[in-house]
């Protein structure tokens, strides 16, 4: 992994979402995307999960990675294998963090798509720690599982923590650990991990996020689930990158439930980073995504399950 200095410029970048919490056939295709549209006897999944397929294109080639993995990987090789992917291309793997709904699918992906030569996987530190969450009104702690270091060697890739940021592959960037600036985007107390034999407040030191330096545009940005906040996390890559310029953002802002104020100072933020197109999903949540939609309504685009995002430097 080379370490954050020099940031190789793409030409293009092209991100496919395996799966999302929402599918819609009909969604109407935009200036930088595309939707599948199924056919008799063809069905796009899509679950609580978020995983993509990845391609940057520079003038070193082209360079492929997936980020996240879903929950369930069987129907996400099925939707793979519907957009025509070979996930097998794959040079690299990066997982934002411990949640399952972005690790479980892993396993029966790499069981499938194999890994010569142990391909390395990509985590942040504590990403292999046992996960909790509280549910609304509960002071039982649920078991929300833990991601094995042990089970991804035997499938034949070779787990690397990640601290600092740096380019995995030609053109491909990893945040590193993501600092905190702003002041509301704050850990949920309902999230827990567990530290030695105690269970404690997930502040997600480790979580990770790409980003890739469009030529001539600015950041693509690519969120898992931004627990860290998304302003934090698109402030990170400006800062490991130096390039302010902020061409797009996708992924999940984690704002599901989070309270009115929140989501306003974000998204005041978010328009002062003036990206030309933006793109939550997963956890963003509904009252996040229609205010977004509401107060951005030149940038907002409603992402789907099975959607292929073409960020090139010859075009918008």
């Amino acid at each position: 992994m080379v370490q954050a200095g020099h940031t190789m410029e793409a030409d293009e970048v092209r991100i496919w979402v395996l799966t999302d919490n929402y599918y819609d056939s009909l969604r109407p295709d935009s200036e930088v995307s595309t939707h599948y549209r199924v056919g008799a006897g063809e069905c796009i999944h899509a679950e609580h999960g978020l995983s993509y397929y990845i391609e940057v294109s520079t003038g070193a080639g082209t360079s492929r990675c997936m980020f996240d993995f879903g929950l369930d990987g069987e129907r996400i090789l099925d939707n793979a294998r519907l957009l025509g992917l070979d996930l097998g291309n794959s040079g690299a793997f990066v997982l934002s963090h411990g949640h399952f709904d972005h690790w479980s699918g892993a396993a029966e992906i790499l069981r499938r798509v194999g890994s010569p030569g142990g391909l390395p996987f990509y985590a942040g530190v504590e990403a292999f720690l046992r996960r909790g969450s509280l549910r609304p009104g509960s002071v039982e702690v649920q078991d929300i599982g833990q991601l094995k270091r042990g089970g991804l060697e035997a499938l034949g890739v070779r787990p690397v923590e990640v601290r600092d940021p740096g380019e995995i592959l030609p053109g491909i960037w990893v945040t590193g650990g993501i600092g905190r600036e702003t002041d509301y985007e704050t850990p949920n107390p309902a999230l827990l991990v567990r530290r030695g034999e105690r269970m404690e407040q997930d502040d997600f030191p480790g979580e990770l996020a790409l980003f890739f330096v469009l030529k001539g545009k600015g950041l693509v940005v690519v969120s898992g689930c931004a627990h860290a906040g998304i302003v934090n996390t698109v402030r990170q890559a400006q800062k490991v990158s130096g390039v302010r310029k902020v061409h797009a953002v996708i992924g999940g802002f984690h704002l599901i439930n989070a309270p009115a104020d929140r989501i306003r100072r974000t998204i005041a933020d978010i328009r002062g980073l003036a990206p030309r197109h933006l793109i939550p999903a997963h956890c963003t949540g509904f009252e996040a995504l229609t205010a977004f939609s509401r107060e951005m309504p030149g940038v907002f685009e409603l992402n789907t399950a099975a959607a292929h995002y073409r960020f090139s430097a010859l075009t918008r």
